[in-house]
């Protein structure tokens, strides 16, 4: 059975792009990456820990208005 794991920085940004958000652009104190009308901020941390992912990706699915597997999560690398 598959379970959630830290993700590297630049791997949450690519599968992001997959999932149709713009690239990162700079802004302040953080990155920011859109989805048509929406922002999302993205934390400079070289890696998010595996609660950390679980509040972005809860954000990314409500910018979406749809939900994230796992399985859905891993096959976008």
């Amino acid at each position: 059975m598959a379970k959630w794991v830290p993700c590297k920085r630049r791997v949450f940004v690519r599968k992001l792009v997959r999932l149709g958000f713009s690239p990162p652009g700079s802004g302040g104190r953080h990155f920011y990456m859109r989805y048509g009308t929406y922002t999302l901020a993205i934390p400079n941390n070289a890696e998010y820990s595996v609660p950390q992912l679980k509040t972005l990706l809860k954000e990314v699915e409500q910018i979406m208005g749809r939900k994230i597997s796992l399985p859905e999560w891993q096959d976008l690398s």
